[in-house]
């Protein structure tokens, strides 16, 4: 899977589960131009990016209300330090390398899961109304 230049809209944390998720904008396919078009159409899907069995995390981002994902590498494969309590037999050491910066952690994998249909358009992030949310609230008077 790549996930270069997927849009990062969310990051959580799921203490009890040992889980980081991200919200992101996952690109499917990147399609080449045809004819006389000159730039790229996009499979975009709205996804939640889900890493398992999270340890030693470490975010060193540069201030910004935007961040697009540029590579993840996954290395160093070994047993995990808590293999008796896991179903794992391996764990990784993780790279996210963003525009703004890296985040950094060990996690045995990671699971995918796309929340709505397919767009295929000319961008490579989807709009908040097209993802659903998150609402604005209404003013507190």
């Amino acid at each position: 899977m790549s996930w270069h230049d997927n849009k990062i809209h969310a990051v959580a944390f799921l203490d009890d589960a040992f889980e980081l998720m991200f919200d992101i904008d996952y690109i499917m396919k990147w399609i080449e131009p045809k004819g006389k078009k000159s730039s790229y159409s996009f499979e975009v899907v709205p996804a939640t990016l889900i890493f398992k069995n999270v340890w030693d995390l470490e975010f060193n981002l540069e201030s910004s209300l935007s961040t697009d994902i540029q590579e993840i590498q996954r290395q160093n494969p070994k047993k995990p330090k808590n293999i008796d309590h896991i179903k794992e037999d391996l764990e990784y050491d993780w790279l996210i390398e963003t525009i703004n910066g890296e985040i950094s952690f060990k996690s045995t994998g990671f699971q995918q899961y796309s929340k709505k249909k397919v767009f295929i358009q000319t961008e490579q992030s989807i709009s908040l109304d097209e993802r659903g949310g998150p609402a604005r609230p209404a003013a507190i008077s």
